[in-house]
């Protein structure tokens, strides 16, 4: 018998439809098969909508976010059963090959991103996970499923590819270009390094508005800047603070500019804007999924012993990350109010 379910499926660039399709089954041993509670819609979806995911081809269901309960396993899964409640990783794990030994589990010679992407994902009544006992999480039950959502990718995502990669420190000022659900992210897992100041940088008010009440020290809106630009808009800000620390000192103010710039949309506009504001001696950490080249200032950059790093995320910090929501040291609940 041939049973069909609905799912999100990607028919062309622009073009997507719910529709019926097969439903999963058990095609290896570490296969589990999860019906969905809950999932969501990731900026890089968004990315694949528009053409800029070339691995995503017509037919295939989007999503590679989710919590479900488990329906069936594979003979070779030992860490679930059906009725487990999980929370479903957007990284395939085999736990085994070269690169999940040294902790980059995004190039998994035998997953990587593949919900959504190279195999059906998560925006349907069920979905195929393999290598379930390394890909999948038990959910606490004490935990609501938009909050465990968060930790299928954009967490780990803004924690290991913005924070970590940019290797903030206490003291510093960090600029976080985009304040979506992985900018604020970023926000708030920055905050266990204690930056200085924390910058967000949007074009939608209320989005930098949920910023505030998160802990951002400063936000711009870039498009209401009539003569100043970003940079000047810092770096009034930087001087204001520092005049109003210490009014009497004569100091030298420091080369212009934030020590941290984390760009977690995509485009090349806001690429440019952390270009343009990153201080000497400064990182910049690429997390957004880029459709098009990005003009690289390298003959501005070469001089101020700038550091840049890009990345997938391994949701290796899942675990952690899931240990501290446990424990109220993150307060994600206004994220899901942020527009993807």
């Amino acid at each position: 018998m041939n049973l069909s379910i609905k799912g999100l499926v990607y028919e062309d660039r622009g073009k997507k439809a719910w529709k019926s399709v097969p439903m999963p089954t058990i095609q290896s041993s570490t296969d589990a098969i999860v019906k969905l509670t809950s999932t969501s819609i990731c900026g890089t979806d968004l990315h694949i909508l528009k053409g800029d995911v070339p691995t995503v081809t017509p037919g295939r269901i989007l999503g590679h976010e989710g919590v479900g309960l488990v329906q069936s396993v594979g003979d070779a899964v030992s860490n679930f059963r059906p009725g487990d409640r999980v929370l479903i990783s957007c990284i395939t794990s085999c736990g085994k090959c070269l690169y999940c030994s040294r902790n980059l589990q995004a190039h998994c010679l035998n997953g990587g991103w593949r919900l959504g992407n190279e195999i059906d994902g998560t925006q349907a009544e069920y979905v195929r996970i393999p290598y379930a006992d390394t890909s999948l999480y038990a959910a606490p039950k004490a935990l609501k499923d938009d909050e465990l959502l968060l930790l299928s990718d954009d967490f780990p995502t803004g924690f290991e590819i913005g924070v970590r990669s940019a290797k903030i420190a206490p003291g510093e000022t960090v600029a976080v270009v985009g304040a979506g659900p992985v900018g604020l992210a970023v926000l708030i897992t920055a905050q266990f390094y204690s930056p200085a100041n924390i910058i967000m940088i949007d074009r939608d008010d209320s989005r930098l508005a949920i910023a505030e009440e998160l802990g951002a020290t400063m936000t711009i809106n870039p498009t209401k800047l009539t003569t100043n630009s970003v940079l000047d808009e810092i770096m009034k800000a930087m001087n204001a603070d520092m005049k109003a620390s210490d009014p009497v000192s004569t100091y030298q103010t420091p080369s212009p500019g934030v020590d941290v710039a984390i760009e977690c949309v995509g485009v090349p506009q806001t690429f440019d804007t952390c270009q343009k504001i990153i201080a000497p001696g400064g990182r910049i950490a690429n997390i957004g999924v880029h459709g098009k080249s990005v003009d690289l200032q390298l003959q501005d950059l070469w001089t101020k012993n700038i550091s840049i790093t890009t990345g997938l995320v391994s949701a290796n910090t899942t675990s952690m990350l899931l240990k501290l929501l446990q424990r109220g040291k993150m307060k994600p609940d206004r994220l899901n109010h942020s527009s993807p």
